[in-house]
Formats: structure tokens, sequence, C-alpha cells
């Protein structure tokens, strides 16, 4: 099958990159770099990655190109520093060291390509008495006090996927940190690394509850807070049918409206009385429980009181906003995300599906003008 070139959508087109096989938020920040437009050639194991998925369904390899390059011998080594000369971005996420010892680290790089961004994604960091280790997103928000901000206080700490790690406190903050790196280079023609540790970025993410926390505004313990499921007016409540809404009613006026809605706004207790919040939240459990979730819905429809359901990731696409809005799409049999956010001028999109392994080996040869591609990446 032809594999089509990448190039030419969105705000990043004529940006390449250069994504050396990984699992987890390396390729998410890739796809994220290629939904905007860049170029991204993604340097495949012979053997894979290891990730128990068929590469058919791997969505976070869209709008990518792939080649097959051993690094483990000089030669593979050396086809990869052709593409970083020609790049803008190279994204690896190994343990620190190992890009050197396979002859790809940031100093031969930079050594060929002084221009060159490089990131380097890790979720302990290039530093650190920790930095050699192995680890997993759980791990790494555990030890950043994310992980024992979530749950109940009388059950372990909730497990939120790999979203507060991995993607946010990883992924997100290696593109930025790219971006930034880029309009830099671009600036004065110097490249440098970009040290992108998941510990760090979902420390970051914690400002706000860090502030709260020193001015006495937040208990350091799970569910006593605002915004943690402490406060019966921001969490979620349990409907007729075993399903659930979640309450967002923060604001005096979004709460009065919530209460009237739901049939209470006459007996609710003082809402700013803490004492009596474990009286609320039991009166409006105790309602929730009398509905559906569907028609709970209905209900707080067209209405500001920051109520919503909540859906199934296979629910989720046809909720009329998000369809109205596209925020979901299909390509190649596949549901899922649209790219995101979005551009007014340069409108990103998913042109084409999960890059199969060594696939796009002819087409980056060609446009890259890196011919040994062909000999040496099969």
């Amino acid at each position: 099958m032809a594999v089509t070139g990448t190039p030419g959508h969105g705000p990043l087109a004529g940006v390449r990159v250069v994504e050396l096989a990984g699992i987890g938020p390396g390729p998410f920040a890739a796809m994220l770099l290629a939904d905007l437009g860049a170029d991204v050639v993604r340097v495949d194991r012979p053997n894979g990655t290891g990730l128990a998925i068929d590469p058919a369904y791997d969505v976070t390899n869209r709008n990518k190109r792939s080649v097959i390059v051993d690094l483990k011998t000089a030669d593979g080594a050396a086809t990869v520093l052709e593409l970083v000369e020609r790049a803008d971005i190279v994204i690896e996420g190994y343990r620190p060291g190992v890009a050197e010892r396979l002859g790809v680290g940031p100093g031969t790089c930079h050594a060929r390509n002084p221009r060159l961004v490089y990131g380097r994604m890790t979720g302990w960091g290039q530093e650190g008495p920790l930095a050699p280790r192995a680890g997993h997103d759980i791990a790494y928000i555990a030890l950043t006090g994310t992980l024992g901000m979530i749950g109940d206080p009388d059950a372990p700490p909730a497990v939120p996927a790999n979203l507060v790690g991995d993607y946010a406190g990883g992924s997100l903050y290696l593109v930025v940190g790219l971006l930034a790196a880029l309009h830099h280079a671009r600036a004065t023609g110097t490249g440098q690394v970009v040290d992108a540790a998941i510990v760090d970025g979902t420390a970051h993410l914690s400002s706000m509850i860090h502030g709260m926390l020193a001015a006495g505004g937040w208990q350091d313990r799970r569910r006593a807070n605002l915004l943690d499921g402490g406060c019966p007016f921001y969490g979620t409540y349990e409907t007729a049918d075993g399903q659930y809404m979640a309450v967002g009613a923060l604001e005096r006026q979004f709460y009065e409206e919530f209460v009237a809605l739901l049939g209470i706004g006459d007996r609710a207790p003082d809402r700013e009385d803490v004492t009596r919040w474990d009286e609320l939240r039991e009166q409006v459990a105790a309602c929730f429980k009398t509905r559906t979730r569907d028609e709970w819905t209905a209900v707080f429809e067209g209405s500001d009181a920051c109520v919503a359901p909540v859906l199934s990731l296979r629910e989720a696409p046809g909720h009329p906003h998000l369809a109205a809005r596209g925020t979901f799409t299909e390509h190649g049999g596949i549901t899922q995300p649209a790219p995101a956010p979005r551009f007014s001028a340069t409108p990103a999109s998913v042109r084409s599906g999960p890059a199969r392994p060594g696939a796009g080996t002819a087409d980056v040869a060609r446009e890259w003008d890196v011919p040994r591609l062909l000999r040496d990446g099969g």
C-alpha cells in the first residue's frame, strides 16, 4: 500500500520530527506534533516496542510515517544521524545514557545539527537518585503527592489511568518545551536539550493546590476539600439505574439553580456551613437515586447548574455537543479524538491512520533525501 506524505496541514507544517520509538508519553507527544502538521518520522525497532496492541489500532501513531532501523548497529546509528541532520526536533524516551550508548545522544546529534531541539521524555528525569531506575505513571504521580489526592479517604487512592502522569505531566510538558525551544532555535540558530520528566510536570500541575495548601485553604488528605470530592456540590452521584451524574455547582448562582432543579432548594442545609456538608451530601445523593441518569440529564438540560452525565468511552462520541463540535472523528474504521486545539487559519486533521512499522521507508528516503534508509532500514 502506498504511503502518502504527511506535511502540509496545520500550524506546524514544514517542521520535521524524528521520533525514536518507545511507548507512552513519547509517542503521544509526537502524535500531537503530527496532528498539528509536523512531518513526524518514527524510527521503529526491528522487533517492535513491546506495546501489546496491533499497530493498526495504535492511534498515537496516526499522522506519522515509520521506518525500521536497528540502532544497535553502527549502520543504524549512522542512518538515524542522517535523518537528524534534516530534522528540527528529535524525541527519545530511553533511560538516561541509553541514547548516548546507541550513538544518537544530544552531543552527537548537535554536532551534526546545531539547530536541533532534542527532547528527552522520562519519568524520573535525567538526574537524581531515581534517574536510572525503571518506572511507570503510577509511581511517578505517587511521589509527587498527586495520586494521594484522588479517591475516597477510606479506600486506596484511585488510579486515574495514565492520564495525569504520562500524558498531562509528561507529553504535554514535553510538547510545550519542544515548541519553546524551537522558537528559540529559529531566533538564535542554537538548539538545546529539553529534559521533560513526568515527576516535574505532574508536580507543576498541582501548583494551584500547593498555593491553597500554604494559605490554609486545602487539607492534605483526600476528599476533604472543594475540588477533590469533599464538597457536596462538586462530585459525582449515583442514579437510579446505577449510572452517575457529575456536579460542579461551585458558584452561588449555579448552586442555587442546581438545588432548585434537584428539588431541594427550600430545604437544603446552608452550603457555607462545612459542618453540615455530610448532611447536604446525603440529601443530594438521595435525590439523584430517585431517577435514572437520562432522566436527570433531561432535567438539567439547558441550565447553568453545571451538571453533566458521566459517560463511558463508547458513549462520549455520541453526545450532541461533542458530535456538533466534531470532538471525535472516525478514520480507518477507528473512532478517536480529533486533533486539539483548533486553529482558525491552519486547521489540523487526521490525515493518515496509525503508521505501520517500516511502511514509510521509501517515501521518507526520497523526501528527506536519505537513500541509505532503503539499504539499512529494510
